[in-house]
């Protein structure tokens, strides 16, 4: 059992205009997400369930060629290896939850 403060934790930029804070439990992630306006995600798919939650700001996430505008309280589901990309059309707050732990981001914070 932990007990963590976010702004305790070290932020990281893995794609530019995307940062970000993580939080690891034993066989999840959660990622808390600043992002500028106008930073993009280019398309890619990972083994990681994912789920997307915007809390602030326009989000354009694109969905195995499905693209949508999602805006706060809006939910997106990410299946395992499927293409997606997005873009902030605004400045975002955004939270992830990832299935499998995403050891990648793990490293990057350590």
């Amino acid at each position: 059992m932990s007990y963590l403060t976010l702004a305790d934790l070290k932020e990281i930029e893995p794609v530019a205009g995307f940062k970000a804070r993580f939080v690891h439990a034993d066989h999840m992630t959660l990622a808390y997400w600043n992002v500028a306006a106008g930073a993009a995600l280019p398309q890619h798919a990972h083994v990681h369930e994912q789920i997307a939650n915007v809390i602030e700001g326009e989000f354009e996430l694109t969905i195995a060629g499905e693209t949508r505008v999602l805006k706060p309280g809006q939910v997106a589901v990410i299946p395992s290896n499927v293409p997606h990309s997005g873009k902030a059309l605004t400045k975002c707050v955004l939270i992830d939850a990832f299935y499998p732990v995403r050891e990648d981001y793990k490293r990057a914070a350590s």
